[in-house]
């Protein structure tokens, strides 16, 4: 890094960021003749920010051919401007290829897939598509990509699978924000993906609706080696659904993990468990669901203490119910502070949050009973649902990435 004329910093999301801060520091430090680029979904969010730690250029999603620009030395470098609303949503159409991962650290040193015979194995990752077709009130995509998506040509999502295979990748992640934006697009992949490699099997990220909507395409998921998917449920409250404006109901997210169920498929549900709406009662409702579908050990323990975050460029600044609850922004967590009117609530995630983080070993079922009792005692009279659990599911039975998802 002492040598380099060029340094890019890769921000994809809001912990990369934040990891980033201090990661820049050293580099302006130890190199200030250095040109640095800031590059991904959440550097035009935190331009000014980035700017004032010495960044000079600024580029958003789909910044691979600007890149190219930047590193040939084609590209106009302006730190006095922020990139404005509409240039973030000015987003090229750029000709994919096939990535270069020669350079990377082999596969086995990321995640990787924990199976129920307690075997492990090698998972590579690849996106079918970019961006999203859905504008949800909290999600961090929506802001840059404001309903944009881009498809990853067929030939070059295999080509992509094909190396990482090569490489001895058994499983690959679907990267996509949502797998079924394209539902056709998503079918021929997974086709020809288990013609080449009937072997290796997949994850990938869907939307309730879109389970609900393409419910036709879960046997062929099945079918083609998908062990789970991944589906950003958030809550079970239908007045929280309405505000994040995420497209389904409680009823729908029932629907769903029947429909996969029966499709033979494992619905990992992901919650942003704490928001402003959130009430205990609701909280314990969340847990009470949760039981009740035997879905315990599908929910990894993170899960019970999100809170939702407020990022600069969010559409939840346009709620004025959660304006009148935030704090200036805080450059050092990169989002708006927000405070619960019962401070009960917030006392419970933050014991839920010192909870989960220590108990990283535990089982699952162990952290949720723990999470129960400490929800159940909030108020000093609640009381979880008594329904009994049909027969459990252990832990061993579902496959799992051991690094767990979360937004």
């Amino acid at each position: 890094m002492r040598e380099a004329s060029l340094v890019g910093v890769y921000l994809p999301m809001h912990t990369a960021t934040r990891l980033a801060l201090p990661v820049i520091d050293r580099l302006r430090a130890i190199n200030p003749a250095a040109t640095l680029c800031a590059y991904g979904l959440y550097a035009p969010l935190n331009a000014a920010l980035l700017r004032a730690r010495g960044v000079t250029i600024v580029l958003g999603a789909e910044a691979e051919a600007d890149l190219v620009e930047v590193a040939a030395g084609r590209h106009s470098i302006d730190g006095s401007a922020e990139p404005s609303a509409s240039d973030r949503r000015t987003l090229p159409r750029l000709a994919f290829v096939t990535p270069d991962r020669s350079a990377l650290p082999p596969l086995a040193r990321y995640a990787t897939l924990q199976m129920p015979d307690g075997s492990q194995r090698v998972a590579g990752a690849t996106d079918a598509t970019r961006g999203c077709k859905h504008r949800c009130r909290h999600c961090p995509i929506v802001p840059v990509y404001d309903g944009q998506f881009r498809v990853v040509p067929v030939e070059v999502v295999l080509a992509d699978i094909d190396q990482q295979v090569a490489a001895g990748a058994t499983h690959i992640t679907f990267g996509d924000p949502d797998f079924l934006n394209g539902p056709t697009h998503a079918r021929k992949i997974v086709d020809a993906l288990h013609r080449r490699h009937p072997q290796v099997t997949y994850d990938a990220t869907i939307k309730v609706e879109h389970l609900l909507k393409h419910r036709d395409l879960l046997p062929v998921l099945a079918a083609t080696g998908c062990l789970f998917i991944t589906s950003a449920v958030e809550s079970i409250d239908d007045e929280v659904l309405t505000r994040l404006e995420k497209g389904h109901t409680r009823t729908d997210f029932v629907e769903a993990v029947a429909r996969c169920r029966d499709a033979g498929l494992v619905l990992v549900p992901t919650f942003v468990a704490f928001t402003p709406w959130t009430t205990l009662d609701g909280y314990r409702a969340l847990l009470a669901t949760v039981r009740s579908l035997d879905l315990v050990e599908h929910v990894a323990p993170i899960q019970w203490a999100i809170r939702l975050l407020v990022t600069e460029g969010s559409r939840l600044l346009e709620l004025a119910d959660v304006a009148a609850r935030l704090e200036p922004f805080d450059p050092k967590t990169l989002t708006y502070p927000w405070r619960h009117c019962d401070p009960r609530v917030d006392r419970l995630q933050q014991d839920i949050m010192r909870l989960v983080g220590v108990r990283t070993m535990a089982s699952r079922s162990e952290v949720f009973d723990k999470v129960s009792t400490l929800a159940a005692a909030a108020d000093g009279d609640g009381v979880l649902s008594s329904r009994p659990r049909r027969a459990a599911i252990e832990r061993a039975t579902i496959p799992y990435l051991n690094e767990p998802w979360y937004c």
